[in-house]
């Protein structure tokens, strides 16, 4: 077995140019470089190499996860090194679907078991991730508690700066007003609503299913005062009541599932009043392709990243303008980069509030999803994007013609 592996780290990831080893469970070794490893991968059982064998990196991947291999230096580094060796930008976005055809069979068969088209199941998958204890997120979170980009203009020093200026510069977007109704779907620990009622002087609604969040939110508001501006529906995004003047959502339509992004957007439509206007943030693929089986499994279950050709042609049938996209894609990398150093640095408290629950595994998995997703935004062939498409409800003549006024 460590021979075939020895031949596999030598055919896929051997012409890296960062150097790293790989001990295997008989004690033999490979090396791609004669210089010093950067990062050393150590299998701990059989098991371990026959999953890499099969699985490829998801197996490696899974299997540090699980504690059957550790894994010594930056994680970065492996997520650099399969991206030296790996298909161009090109080849990769016309690669629709997963290649690995046994990835490809267990994410078809996630999709079955998972997917958001049964409403219970799709509440479910969306208290698996959030609803986890709000002090968890509180470690490695910036102060305002927000889970989504944040943007890094120029001068921009910390991560409570940079959510600050992604929280206003969505409000810029929207043109808030006083006395305006804001609808934030997903809204989280609530940053955006408190932003936008105190700078902007609107109301708010936040729909989420997350109970732990809701109820952290609440309480915030009763503490800041604004009790009486800031009200939650506690539903399914397919359940929304109500007509707003403005419409936000941040990093929560790739929650809505492969099948249900055109319910995610008539049910957009519908609750924002004509020449109302949005702004929808989301990770995203340019195409319309598979979403990675690590994350779906482990960190999103019932996810799937949308296509900006599809997000945009589903709008269309919907009567909603495009007003502005903006990608944001290496700003993730910066976020996620913050997050996942916040989360190393704070581990320690994370797992003495429970310790059973927040155990090894959750660890590794968690720092899988951080550092692993912050350098896939980063490389030079990432299919990954970050947008916030700003949209009207209708044609609309009353939107500024340029850009300047979001950054005055």
């Amino acid at each position: 077995m460590s021979r075939l592996l020895k031949a596999f780290f030598k055919s896929n990831w051997g012409n890296s140019a960062i150097p790293f080893e790989v001990i295997f469970t008989n004690g033999t070794m490979y090396r791609n470089r004669d210089e010093h490893p950067q990062v050393t991968i150590r299998y701990k059982s059989r098991l371990a190499e026959i999953n890499t064998m099969l699985h490829s990196g998801w197996g490696l991947t899974e299997s540090y996860i699980n504690q059957d291999v550790d894994i010594d230096g930056n994680l970065k580094l492996l997520v650099q090194i399969s991206a030296d060796t790996g298909p161009s930008l090109i080849e990769n976005t016309v690669q629709l679907r997963i290649p690995h055809p046994l990835i490809r069979i267990r994410n078809f068969w996630h999709e079955i078991r998972y997917g958001n088209r049964n409403l219970p199941q799709a509440v479910k998958n969306a208290l698996f991730h959030y609803n986890r204890g709000s002090e968890i997120f509180w470690q490695y979170l910036d102060p305002s508690m927000t889970y989504t980009c944040a943007y890094w203009k120029n001068g921009t020093r910390t991560l409570k700066e940079a959510q600050e200026n992604k929280l206003d510069h969505v409000c810029r977007k929207l043109r808030l007003k006083p006395g305006e109704r804001l609808i934030d779907v997903g809204g989280g620990w609530g940053s955006l609503l408190f932003h936008a009622v105190e700078k902007y002087g609107v109301t708010a609604t936040n729909l989420s299913p997350t109970v732990d969040q809701n109820r952290w939110l609440v309480q915030k508001a009763r503490e800041k005062g604004l009790a009486d501006k800031i009200t939650i529906q506690e539903k399914d995004f397919r359940q929304v009541e109500g007509v707003y003047d403005k419409y936000a959502s941040l990093g929560v339509y790739e929650h809505a599932g492969k099948g249900q992004l055109t319910d995610w957007i008539q049910s957009m439509a519908k609750c924002l009043k004509t020449g109302g206007v949005g702004v929808l943030h989301f990770i995203a693929h340019d195409l319309s392709m598979e979403t990675d089986f690590f994350i779906r499994k482990h960190i999103f279950p019932g996810g799937y990243l949308p296509g900006l050709a599809e997000t945009i042609e589903i709008m269309a049938k919907h009567g909603l303008e495009i007003l502005d996209i903006e990608n944001l894609r290496r700003h993730y990398a910066l976020t996620l980069d913050a997050w996942a150093q916040n989360f190393d640095d704070k581990w320690n408290a994370i797992h003495q509030y429970d310790p059973d629950r927040f155990n090894e595994k959750f660890r590794r998995t968690w720092r899988a999803y951080l550092h692993f997703c912050a350098e896939y935004f980063r490389t030079e062939n990432t299919v990954l994007r970050l947008y916030q498409i700003t949209f009207s409800k209708g044609n609309t003549n009353s939107y500024p013609m340029d850009r300047e006024f979001m950054y005055k």
